[in-house]
């Protein structure tokens, strides 16, 4: 069969979607779909279109050079998103935020911020009240006299640090960097805008030419600021506005001394004023929701791990008062028996449940939660993995996007029974190389241990590649455009994608099974279904491969260290040496948290590099903060301190780059990431020639 996944220049250029919204009454879902662009050196998305009831084809509504993201939908039903491409406020081509009428025409910024605008955080439902985040300097209205100055401050401050070339950043306080970027100099703040403000100003509002420009242009609605003095980590954060866009219900960091705990607040829109809520030492407080009639608040509880184990991820509610006041004497958990892990919550239309994603099984189902405290209820009973669930507000149809191993994500609706009505969608599914099934086995401890078996065409016996999935807090359960098992099945291979102890999606005491103890069940849990694998007859025992990125680098770290029953080892951005490792990741506090000294020294990878006999390809990138370049480079080190022959070769490869972060997003340095990984299995695997890639020289 030939399909995209034959042919790498095809596979990078087919249109994946990557985010949903629905219009207030149900009849639209809009989405955005990222698309290589003309140098196919990067992705531009653009937003489009398509009708909620199945029916129709998908209508295109934005085109940009820079194109647009981050969509969401006001009550009125206008599209708001974020794009980088010109207008006239001359904002230095920064990110705006910019509205698409409903009933038709060219969008329009809304925006003219110096820094630009982040991402809009909430719509009220029954306002034209927006909540969205900004990027402002620390010095931006430091000396204001008035409540708007900090935009002419903060332009001013910007415009003197890039004609002055400084790039530097001084920090006061950890962390200073975060997965793939630097923190600083500017912070995340919460700003708001009242959107009916633009249907009372029109072109006769601005300066006419040669007339001084005010601070801030004044045909567009004035910003304020919720949050004059955030935290640097104020980069996570996630709100709701109630109906009235009178509150901000907001999760928000506090400051540690090595981090942040994530507290829940009540921000007063028209006065700024900020009541916290709830917060607690060693506890976070996540995916605040307001229901749809403003009288009830959700959100999860989560006591922070230690070396003893993982919590449970806990729902509450609580009720919230007219004037913005929540009752916390009333506050209650709910779902109290249910061992999930909940990704997503929204209100279902009614306030009755909440709707809910969470990882299972090697799925991601949707759950209903009453609120009332009854059982929860599993909605979806199918192969899929759910994400990107929203309810329509005035009719409360529920949307969301779905995927699995054989299909990328793509639009759906789902009713209250359950049943599925697959919607248009601009990025046709691809046909794939492959069939999958569902493989499990037993444990030593007797656990259950299961995963996905991506098969190639032909009776086989096919040639296999164990995948390990990173996290550790993960599961194999739906497509991925970096790691596509279906290249491989292109290729003649066989994919095992096993979900092994820490994995989510099996309760709690599956995940602990690991907990402070990564190179022990992990390892025989990998072990365990690789072993039942190899023994089908359609699966070449000789011929076999581990690989794995992040957490599952240190597993093929792990495993190169342990075993030489594989052919060949693929480590991507993995962790080598975890004290090491724990003083330079972006966030020490965490990982630190989780290991005491004792599983940090007897899981360390790092101390079996002279048990290694399996060749390996080490691949890492630069701007990687989350598994610092440190790892990558001493795990190279040390392989040639033991392994390097007289002249200084080796079996060994390592695949730099210099200009990417934890995953290798860039579409030419996907392809040249794959040629290379399928060059050296081809070479140890397969018993061919090893071929440099064309592009690396």
């Amino acid at each position: 069969m030939t399909t995209p996944f034959s042919d790498l220049d095809q596979f990078t250029a087919l249109p994946r979607v990557d985010g949903i919204a629905v219009a207030p009454d149900g009849s639209r879902v809009f989405l955005t779909v990222s698309a290589l662009d003309d140098e196919r050196t990067g992705y531009r998305r653009s937003v489009w279109s398509v009708p909620a009831d199945g029916s129709g084809t998908p209508v295109r509504l934005t085109r940009s050079a820079k194109g647009e993201g981050g969509i969401a939908v006001t009550r009125g039903g206008d599209v708001l998103f974020v794009s980088g491409r010109p207008d006239e406020s001359g904002a230095d081509d920064a990110a705006q935020l910019w509205v698409l009428p409903a009933t038709g025409g060219e969008a329009r910024p809304v925006t003219a911020l110096s820094g630009g605008a982040g991402g809009v955080l909430a719509t009220a439902s029954g306002s034209d009240v927006v909540a969205f985040t900004a990027s402002l300097l620390p010095g931006a209205g430091a000396d204001a006299d008035d409540e708007t100055s900090f935009l002419a401050s903060d332009a001013a401050l910007r415009k003197r640090r890039k004609e002055r070339k400084v790039a530097a950043i001084l920090h006061e306080t950890y962390p200073v960097r975060y997965w793939d970027h630097d923190l600083g100099p500017d912070e995340t703040h919460v700003l708001t805008l009242d959107l009916g403000e633009l249907h009372e100003r029109d072109a006769a509002e601005r300066p006419a030419d040669g007339a001084e420009a005010p601070d801030y242009p004044t045909h567009l609605p004035r910003p304020a600021d919720l949050t004059p003095a955030p935290a640097r980590t104020l980069d996570h954060v996630d709100g709701a506005l109630t109906p009235d866009g009178s509150v901000l219900l907001a999760s928000v960091a506090v400051q540690e001394p090595r981090g942040f705990r994530s507290t829940l607040v009540t921000v007063d829109v028209p006065t700024g004023t900020r009541t916290v809520v709830f917060d607690e030492p060693d506890v976070d407080h996540e995916i605040p929701r307001v229901s749809h009639d403003g009288r009830t608040i959700a959100w999860v509880r989560t006591p922070r791990s230690t070396p003893a184990g993982a919590h449970e991820q806990e729902i509450w509610t609580a009720p919230l008062a007219t004037d913005g006041t929540v009752d916390v004497a009333g506050a209650r958990r709910i779902a109290t028996d249910w061992d999930r892990w909940p990704a997503e919550l929204v209100f279902e239309h009614g306030d009755a449940a909440l709707l809910a994603v969470a990882d299972q099984d090697g799925r991601a189902p949707i759950f209903r939660i009453p609120l009332d405290g009854a059982p929860v209820e599993q909605l979806t009973h199918d192969d899929w993995a759910y994400s990107g669930l929203r309810v329509a507000e005035a009719t409360g149809e529920v949307v969301a996007l779905r995927a699995s191993w054989q299909a990328p994500l793509h639009p759906v609706r789902i009713a209250a029974d359950g049943s599925v009505t697959v919607l248009a969608t601009p990025a046709p599914l691809p046909e794939v190389p492959s069939t999958i099934e569902d493989v499990e086995t037993t444990a030593a401890d007797g656990s259950r241990v299961r995963g996905w078996l991506v098969l190639p065409e032909g009776d086989g016996p096919h040639p296999l590649l164990l995948w390990i999935h990173g996290g550790p807090l993960n599961s194999w359960n739906q497509w991925s455009w970096r790691w596509s098992p279906q290249l491989a099945a292109a290729r003649g291979y066989a994919v095992l994608l096993p979900d092994p102890a820490l994995s989510t999606g099996y309760g709690l005491d599956f995940i602990n099974r690991g907990w402070n103890a990564w190179g022990q069940a992990p390892y025989t849990d990998l072990m365990a279904i690789t072993d039942h694998v190899v023994g089908r007859s359609d699966i070449d025992e000789t011929r076999t491969a581990a690989m794995g990125g992040s957490f599952g680098g240190y597993m093929a770290n792990w495993v190169a260290g342990h075993t030489d029953r594989f052919r060949a080892i693929v480590t991507h951005a993995s962790l080598w040496a975890l004290e090491q490792f724990n003083g330079t990741t972006d966030m020490s506090q965490y990982w630190q948290s989780i290991f005491d000294a004792e599983g940090m020294r007897e899981n360390d990878p790092h101390r079996f590099v002279a048990d290694i006999t399996t060749p390996m390809l080490v691949i890492h990138g630069d701007k990687d903060y989350r598994v610092p370049i440190g790892e990558g480079l001493r795990l190279w080190s040390e392989l040639a301190e033991h392994h390097a022959a007289e002249d200084g070769t080796m079996p060994h490869r390592f695949l730099y780059f210099p200009d990417e972060n934890h995953w290798v997003l860039k579409p030419q340095h996907a392809v040249v990431w794959y040629e290379t990984v399928f060059a050296f299995l081809a070479q140890h695997v397969l018993g061919e020639e090893w071929e440099r890639p064309e592009l690396l020289g």
